[in-house]
This record gives C-alpha cells, structure tokens and sequence, in this order.
C-alpha cells in the first residue's frame, strides 16, 4: 500500500492537495505551489462484506456508494438501502453500507471482485453475462430542447471548482430540462463522478422524466448504462461516444447527444425526442 494512505478516523483527505513543483512556461523555470487532485482506496462494503475496490476522489462519498449500487443493480431502489456510513482507516476509506436481505442475497449469487482503478468502469467483471445488465425501457424524454443543452453547457464550468483547480477531474450534472444546473460532482474517475450524481439524486428525491445528466467525459457503454440504469432518458457528452453506448441507447429509448461544446452537439440516439430551436 502506499506510504501515503494514512487516514484517522478524525482526518479524511482532502479532494485536492497543494504540491511544490518546477514548472517550466515559455521558457521560464519556477518553483511553484500546484493543486494536485486526489484519489484514494474506497472499499464499498455491503453487510459487511467488501464487494468492490474504486479509486476516487475522497468526497461525497455516500452519495458514490449509493450511486454506484443503483447504477451497479446491487439495489433497485433507495429504500433497499439502509444505511450508509464512511470510515477512514490507514490503508484507506471504507463505505458500509447496509442492504436489504433479497438485495444482499442477490449480490452474493452474482459476486465478483472488481479492483477499480482511474476510470476503470468493467475491472473485474468475472463473466461475459455480467457485462450487459436488463435496461428499463424508458419513455421518451419530454420538453427536453436543445437550447437547455446549450444553456447547461455554458454554466458547467463555473460549477467545475476542482476541475479548475487541478485540471484533472471529470465532472457529471443533473440538469432540470429548463438547462438549469440542478447537482454537480466532480472526481478523477468519470463513472465515479456520475454515480455520485446519481446517488445525489436518489437522495433529493429527484425524477429521472425532469431532467437529462450531461458528463464532461466521452460517452462510453458503461457511462450510458449506469445513466439508464438511474431512468434518465437525455444523456449528453462532451466528449465523442462509443458505438456500443450509442446501441445501448438506440434499445433503451435514450436520447444520446455527445460532442456537445458551445452551441455544437452530434445527436446519435432518438433525436425525435429533441426539440431544435
């Protein structure tokens, strides 16, 4: 383990630390203080037994856990989820959280070791069969306009404080179809950041048909999935997608919009569900 995981119960780690460094720019050499993001061993433990090991960012870290088994199909609502509690230890962070009796037995059935690592999504799955999960099929998305999409991306960055600070994280929202910017999280690991959005919202009580998730990363099968695993029926990358999101998407009624920068977007996936002004 590394020397630098040492964490007390009282002392969590911060989500960005400051570094002296050399930077050399435009041919000028410095020594400088630099924000450098942070990820660290988090164990997701269900009824006291480890089921997976992510590296993330240390924040929001109940809604991550909460997000990652809604997403993940550990449990197929908030209420099957009892409770939450975080614990630092000196080899790093464990979440115990405690799940119902048919939500435990169904995970035991299908248990598998998923050591994650920076933007691992799939790390771990044991068997083809567990790769591709039963999607709900989603209705349409409704009131969901392309002026919204524009106006969210143009906020987003304001919301990115660790994103600015570091460079180095991803960042995932909730959006209200309005365009309005609803929950924000950041981490080094895109699925990270999108379960703890999705964990957020399970917390809110928020309604899947208000809104659509828009993330800064490419969209990627899982990141598609884990969005349709949560109900959301708009989905909108920054980045470029996968052919295999964009199937993904195609089966579950999912609006998928991906290179969407400034006014651009590139709309793969029932674009009939999308109002253009």
């Amino acid at each position: 383990m590394h020397a630098d995981f040492d964490f007390t119960a009282t002392s969590m780690p911060e989500p960005a630390r400051a570094r002296r460094v050399l930077r050399m720019r435009k041919d000028v050499l410095a020594t400088v203080e630099d924000m450098v993001v942070d990820e660290v061993p988090v164990a997701l433990v269900y009824n006291g037994i480890s089921h997976a090991v992510m590296m993330a960012t240390p924040a929001n870290l109940e809604e991550f856990a909460l997000g990652f088994s809604l997403s993940e199909g550990i449990v197929a609502h908030p209420g099957e989820c009892y409770g939450i509690e975080v614990e630092a230890g000196r080899d790093g962070i464990a979440v115990q959280l405690q799940i119902g009796g048919a939500a435990f037995n169904a995970l035991k059935e299908r248990r598998r070791s998923l050591s994650g690592r920076t933007g691992c999504g799939l790390c771990g799955v044991d068997s083809l069969q567990q790769v591709a999960r039963a999607l709900p099929q989603l209705a349409p998305a409704r009131g969901f306009h392309a002026a919204a999409v524009r106006q969210a991306l143009d906020a987003l960055g304001a919301e990115q404080a660790l994103t600015r600070s570091t460079g180095a994280a991803h960042a995932a929202a909730w959006c209200g179809m309005d365009g309005g910017l609803r929950i924000v999280r950041e981490d080094v690991g895109r699925h990270n950041a999108l379960d703890k959005v999705i964990g957020a919202m399970a917390r809110a009580g928020a309604q899947p048909a208000d809104g659509f998730l828009l993330i800064t990363s490419r969209v990627s099968f899982e990141m598609a999935q884990k969005a349709a695993m949560a109900g959301v029926a708009a989905l909108v990358g920054m980045s470029a997608p996968t052919l295999a999101a964009v199937e993904l998407a195609e089966r579950a009624g999912m609006t998928l919009l991906a290179f969407a920068r400034g006014r651009d977007f590139v709309c793969y996936a029932h674009a009939d569900h999308l109002t253009v002004d």
